[in-house]
């Protein structure tokens, strides 16, 4: 059976942890992996095993997920797959900092220049954090055999390799079809821990365990994306819109309360340019203005244009993969004006329309005779005893009648057809 060859390791392994990421790198990602390589350090697995796909992320969680696989317990490969995919900025650490690292065809890695998150940096501080990136993976390759300068190059000039370019100069390990290559290439190759434990791994007849994201982490994750984030922002706003030019609706409040508190978590997890927040909050503000105000168009418009530019700005200095498209900044405005619009219209004719409330809103009901009309009797309107003539006829108790005219005290009244 399988076992993790060792002076003093755990030689009862039997199991892979397969851990599988896509996406951008946030902190619920920080989270799962390391809560997959805690579990296979419990375990006693003879590796942990991180499928990887990301177009990059967020400093922060990168830097935990390196410090997490850096001083793991157990062997920790990283798989760049599947075909096509790609390890950029983020991924480029993630990938370096592994025990071993491996790469399927039509994949590649790099680009991991240092971008800022919410405002553009100035350029002493730029240069700061190029600097800082650049030593940290200088030192994540020297520390796993890897060549200092292709990494500084990845960071320096955002150099990108392909699968081939990368495994021949050394920035990974090799080359697998799939994940059952990757677990036959790791078989018998040797790692250093960070404990000083000299590791020879052996995958013959171990299981293959899949820990994949829980709910709670997979809802975090979809919500954690620069366009989720908008749109659930996007969602709230004509939620809190409704409710407040149709007080009493209940359920257009409730569900945009609820969308707001998930934007605002997905909006700070991402750091966010909180300047881009507050002018789409004015945004709505303005919308909800031109509704009670007769602005003729000047509020929307007003609007519109505040809404355009924070959006453009939410995430103006973020990486490609952090940012909002602008396609859907188009749709969003395109459809607020609508909407803006509609309610508008719909507010000005409610105030044009007759009023039908009061005695004038009576007449047209039914009636119920409560006495007997001969022609003059009792009836019941809503509750109350009204005294009735009929226009012709007579009409006993619990017939039907419709009110024609009010005179004072008294319903004028035609038999129902």
């Amino acid at each position: 059976m399988l076992s993790i060859a060792s002076g003093s390791a755990n030689a009862n392994g039997r199991e892979i942890r397969v851990l599988q990421v896509k996406g951008n790198i946030v902190p619920v990602v920080a989270d799962y992996i390391s809560r997959g390589i805690e579990e296979a350090e419990q375990a006693g697995s003879v590796a942990c095993i991180i499928q990887l796909d990301t177009p990059g992320g967020l400093l922060n969680s990168t830097e935990d997920i390196v410090r997490r696989i850096m001083n793991a317990k157990v062997p920790v490969v990283v798989y760049v797959s599947p075909h096509g995919a790609w390890a950029a900025s983020a991924g480029t650490f993630i990938t370096i900092s592994a025990h071993l690292s491996a790469m399927a065809p039509a994949t590649s890695i790099g680009a991991a220049h240092p971008v800022s998150m919410g405002e553009e940096m100035p350029a002493d501080v730029q240069k700061k954090a190029t600097e800082y990136s650049v030593a940290w993976i200088q030192s994540i390759a020297e520390k796993r055999g890897r060549d200092p300068a292709l990494v500084e190059a990845a960071v320096r000039e955002s150099k990108s390799f392909t699968a081939s370019q990368a495994v021949e100069a050394k920035l990974v390990d090799f080359f697998a079809e799939d994940l059952a290559d990757v677990i036959k290439q790791i078989d018998g190759r040797t790692v250093t821990l960070a404990d000083g434990r000299v590791v020879t791994i052996k995958t013959e007849g171990a299981a293959v365990i899949k820990s994949d994201m829980n709910g709670v982490e997979k809802f975090l994750h979809m919500i954690s994306h620069p366009n989720v984030a908008y749109m659930l922002l996007s969602v709230a706003s004509i939620g809190i819109i409704t409710e407040v030019s149709n007080p009493g609706l209940i359920f257009p409040g409730v569900i945009g309360g609820i969308c707001l508190f998930f934007a605002f978590y997905a909006l700070g997890v991402l750091n966010a340019y909180w300047a881009g927040v507050l002018l789409i909050l004015l945004a709505i503000g303005l919308f909800v203005t031109e509704i009670f105000v007769p602005a003729y168009g000047i509020l929307t418009a007003g609007g519109i244009i505040s809404l355009v530019i924070g959006s453009l700005i939410l995430f103006s200095e973020s990486e490609a993969s952090m940012q909002i498209d602008t396609g859907l900044i188009a749709v969003v405005a395109i459809f607020f004006a609508c909407f803006v619009a509609f309610l508008v219209w719909a507010t000005v004719r409610g105030q044009r329309r007759k009023v039908t409330t009061g005695r004038e809103g009576m007449i047209g009901q039914s009636a119920t005779v409560k006495t007997a009309l001969e022609p003059k009797g009792m009836v019941l309107v809503e509750g109350e005893l009204w005294t009735a003539k009929l226009d012709s006829g007579s009409a006993q108790p619990g017939e039907e009648v419709v009110i024609q005219k009010i005179d004072n005290l008294k319903l004028f009244v035609t038999r129902k057809k």
